[in-house]
């Protein structure tokens, strides 16, 4: 291979540093990954300082005190970041069954025998120090997923590989539900954005966003016009799945021609019928249309949505009782509060107001490093943890909370970078894994502080206070760095 064939592939840098062998050189490392690290991590803690800054503690290395504490986690997690980059790419793929089946063996300790915290036992203490197993078990779940989905004779459209998939992500978050940690057992939703960029068939999203959306209407609407609601989800997912809109638009006119046409009638007679149960009569009046339509062309897409239709009728009627009678009362009132149903300031709606406060109060350019009142005098509960965004929104307003933003963005597009340019699916599927799994972390944080989401226990990446949290990341995102790295060695290998 010519200087100029080694220059093209790796660069001039890596291709001198590569003569030597097939060793970890510096220029293999994503150094512009790295340096999005250390500033987010260096930023979180001074935010973690300014919420919890005592003055009679002022010492940065004081573990009597959060920030001190956080310094400590930096430095143990900057040790493991460089211990992960020193262990050869390949040993990943050999450990992920073990680390794995490892994780899952903890997690059923924890539930047995684990600390109670915040009404979840999901905590490991060993002496003083605290440890949540949960933040780690994305890291093996990732890890497990790869090794699977990078198999041979892996095929995604087969039922065994589905059924295998829904194990390997079922069964850790059955053991975190078990738990109490409702907020950790969401987080694992994040890999089913990794099993879209696999290949994973667009029509199950739809009729998961769609059951999501029936889930807000049936607290807010009646049953009827539910009933009607689901019908044109119907249509609407058939027109996107099957890619026939104009199927779909014409039955959507047909049956409100028809409806307005009952309408009119039950008007003039005096039936006074209202205009859901109008346009709910014209959809029975056309369905021989539909039928008819149905032999034609694809009667077993006729009979998928028939389907579908039915459970979402069951579904609405079930979300009563699950509501009253499986989730908290913690949960119940973050649901109504966000939906507006319910307003407590003083109670349940307590923190989400405090922290939109807050933020808002920070204004353009913020109040300045530790001029913050609201997270200096604690009228945001959680400050330095899954509320931390607020400091950084009061005290560095709408520019600091931009730069919070796009940090995160640039390291979630340099993850789905890295795992784009993976010449084995192993590293393809962790990459996106793990970029799957800070988007997710990072929308969910955000959203809560600002009254987009339900409150739930997530920690915001890197910033928030918590030494398993960022242990935990820093794993995630460093043996994504590794493997990026080590298709350059192997590059090298054949090379040399």
């Amino acid at each position: 291979m010519t200087n100029a064939a080694n220059r093209l592939i790796f660069g001039s840098d890596r291709a001198a540093a590569h003569k030597g062998g097939g060793r970890l050189f510096a220029a293999d490392i994503d150094w512009w990954t790295v340096a999005i690290y250390v500033v987010m991590v260096f930023f979180g803690w001074l935010n973690i300082f300014a919420a919890v800054y005592d003055e009679e503690h002022a010492g940065i290395f004081d573990l009597s005190q959060r920030y001190g504490m956080q310094m400590l986690w930096i430095g143990i997690s900057f040790f493991l970041a460089i211990s992960i980059l020193l262990i050869d790419g390949k040993y990943w793929h050999m450990l992920a069954y073990p680390l794995y089946f490892f994780m899952l063996g903890v997690m059923l300790f924890v539930l047995l025998f684990g600390h109670e915290s915040h009404g979840a036992q999901s905590w490991l203490s060993i002496g003083s120090v605290r440890i949540q197993p949960a933040e780690f078990m994305k890291f093996v779940t990732a890890l497990a997923l790869a090794r699977y989905m990078s198999a041979y004779n892996f095929d995604l459209r087969t039922g065994k590989a589905i059924y295998y998939i829904g194990l390997i992500i079922g069964i850790p978050v059955l053991l975190i539900l078990a738990q109490n940690d409702t907020g950790s057992a969401m987080v694992f939703a994040a890999f089913f954005l990794m099993l879209y960029r696999e290949g994973f068939g667009t029509a199950l999203y739809v009729v998961a966003l769609m059951f999501v959306f029936l889930f807000v209407i049936s607290f807010l609407l009646e049953p009827l016009p539910i009933l009607f609601v689901v019908f044109f989800l119907c249509l609407a997912a058939q027109g996107l799945v099957n890619r026939n809109w104009r199927d779909s638009a014409r039955y959507a006119a047909l049956v409100l021609l028809l409806g307005t046409v009952v309408f009119g009638i039950g008007t003039l007679v005096g039936a006074h019928l209202s205009l859901f149960a109008s346009m709910l009569t014209g959809a029975v009046l056309s369905l021989p249309w539909l039928v008819r339509y149905g032999i034609r062309h694809h009667m077993t897409n006729l009979w998928k949505y028939v389907v579908f239709f039915a459970g979402a009728v069951v579904f609405t009627g079930l979300v009563d009782y699950v509501f009253d009678n499986i989730l908290q009362l913690h949960q119940q009132k973050r649901i109504l509060d966000l939906l507006g149903i319910e307003n407590d300031p003083h109670g349940w709606s307590y923190n989400v107001i405090q922290s939109k406060i807050a933020i808002g109060s920070g204004g353009f350019a913020g109040k300045g490093f530790l001029g913050g009142t609201q997270t200096r005098f604690s009228f945001v509960p959680e400050q330095s943890t899954d509320f931390i965004f607020c400091t950084v929104g009061e005290e560095w307003g709408f520019i600091g909370s931009l730069f919070v933003v796009t940090l995160f963005f640039a390291l979630i597009l340099r993850l789905m970078r890295m795992g784009e340019r993976q010449k084995e699916p192993f590293g393809r599927i962790y990459c996106y894994s793990v970029a799957a799994i800070v988007f997710t972390h990072f929308a969910i944080n955000i959203g809560m502080t600002v009254g987009l989401f339900p409150v739930v226990g997530i920690p915001l990446p890197f910033f928030s206070y918590g030494g398993s949290s960022l242990m935990a990341f820093t794993i995630l995102l460093f043996v994504a760095l590794r493997l990026d790295a080590s298709q350059y060695e192997e590059s090298a290998r054949k090379l040399l």
